[in-house]
């Protein structure tokens, strides 16, 4: 098989993103991508931004079809934006070979995956025992064999010196980064409460949508998204994102060992019904393809596990994080996100209902009475944050306050892929992760399958 260039030149940007690095920097060998197998959009979001360490050929290895054109489309059209233009250029390989291909060409030194996450945690084991850095698009395992899998590509990765990490994009939204940050001043929210299971200490909740824009468009799903054999149930799912908010807002910078400090509690798992109709409108296929006919129901229904809710203990901490997704949000509104960190001295708590206009808000209501000392002190407080985030103001209303952020600052969930990848870089440059990513990734992937793993036994739907 040869290699078939693809011409996704973009125009060249006076001041482009390379020009800026320093003489040492341009002096070095620029980090190359591979991307391997692209059935997820998020794959392209990585490149939605330029980066003055990465070289701008990627080389792609991945078989024929629409998965792939949807990835080089989107590619081609942040190449030819009128705003900020990237210059791109994709190399892609077709064969049948495409995996063997990829593991012996080693044209770079980073793979990221995207895609269909039945085949990613063997394709992370390959890419990392072939000498390959890995960026991967979560989850990085659905159930229990696949994280024991996960659990070994850690190790190897850790003899062979390279880097595996995932792509938590949550950590970089504004109102998250704020609610993190008011927990760790304890004139203002205390320590945090132990909980129940009835009441814990730190809750996240989140709504998604089947039906859903992209980079302005529509987005097409593959089929294989709807089959949680393939794409991961919902508890293994975008829950991945809620239970690292938890440990990275709960306890900043500290090793968690899943061994010692994960104990779960309960696990629930749920479907949502999806008519052909729908599935149509979302996949632009005419019918359901072979392997969901398992999940359907009335010959025209299709039952998707999208859904999960666990309640466990993180270093003695009651945590619930749950997960729904639903066909199509209501017009004018769209994902929503719920999180509450329930401190002694104030719960910090984000929402993002019709009042805030579908859009995330931070509030911090203090526990007891509302009194003068501690408006002083928060506001006294607020100070040293705004060396941090400068804008960011106060607004009283009558159970606390909400937190004014500027617009600079919200930049919108796309965005956030540049803000991981960055961080990769950096890390990448630095040769090594802080102490607490390596053993926080594997907790929290334990965290979701054994999850999975009680679901499924106690037969909770």
């Amino acid at each position: 098989m040869k290699l078939r260039y693809l011409g996704f030149m973009a125009l060249i940007m006076a001041g482009c993103n390379d020009t800026t690095q320093t003489a040492e920097t341009a002096k070095e060998e620029k980090i190359r991508l591979v991307t391997l197998e692209p059935g997820h959009f998020h794959a392209a979001l990585v490149q939605k931004s330029m980066y003055p360490s990465l070289d701008s050929t990627v080389y792609v290895y991945a078989p024929e079809g629409n998965e792939l054109k949807a990835h080089l489309n989107l590619i081609n059209q942040y190449n030819t934006r009128t705003d900020a233009p990237t210059n791109w250029k994709e190399e892609v390989y077709t064969g049948p070979d495409y995996v063997d291909k990829m593991l012996s060409d080693k044209k770079g030194s980073v793979v990221v995956l995207a895609g269909n996450n039945q085949k990613k945690t063997d394709y992370i084991s390959k890419s990392i025992n072939a000498g390959f850095h890995v960026l991967a698009d979560k989850p990085m395992a659905i159930d229990e064999k696949s994280f024991a899998v996960l659990e070994q590509a850690f190790a190897t990765a850790k003899e062979k010196d390279l880097l595996l990490y995932d792509i938590m994009t949550e950590r970089y939204e504004i109102t998250t980064m704020l609610q993190r940050e008011f927990s760790l001043i304890p004139e203002v929210f205390g320590t945090l409460e132990k909980g129940t299971v009835g009441n814990p200490a730190v809750t996240k909740e989140s709504v998604h949508h089947f039906y859903k824009y992209v980079s302005g468009n529509v987005l097409t799903r593959p089929a294989w998204f709807f089959d949680v054999q393939q794409e991961g149930d919902g508890i293994t799912d975008v829950t991945t994102h809620l239970v690292d908010l938890v440990q990275w807002e709960c306890f900043p910078e500290q090793v968690i060992d899943y061994k010692k400090d994960i104990a779960l509690q309960n696990a629930k798992r749920f479907g949502t019904n999806l008519t052909l109709s729908q599935f149509k409108a979302i996949t632009k296929l005419d019918s359901f393809p072979g392997y969901l006919k398992k999940d359907i129901s009335k010959d025209s229904i299709l039952t998707v596990f999208s859904n999960g809710e666990i309640n466990y203990k993180i270093k003695d901490v009651h945590a619930k994080v749950s997960v729904i997704w639903n066909y199509k949000a209501p017009e004018g509104t769209g994902d929503t996100h719920y999180s509450i960190m329930r401190g002694t001295k104030a719960n910090l708590i984000i929402r993002q209902g019709a009042e805030q206009q579908y859009k995330p808000a931070l509030y911090i209501e203090p526990v007891g009475k509302k009194d003068e000392a501690f408006a002083g002190t928060l506001n006294e407080k607020l100070k040293a944050l705004q060396a941090k985030f400068p804008g960011v103001e106060l607004k009283e209303y009558a159970k606390g306050w909400e937190v004014i952020i500027p617009e600079k600052y919200k930049e919108g969930h796309e965005a956030h892929f540049a803000r991981v990848t960055e961080k990769f870089l950096e890390y990448l440059q630095k040769g090594n992760m802080p102490a607490w990513e390596v053993p926080n990734m594997i907790a929290k992937y334990y965290t979701t399958t054994a999850a999975l793993a009680m679901a499924l036994k106690t037969g909770k739907k």
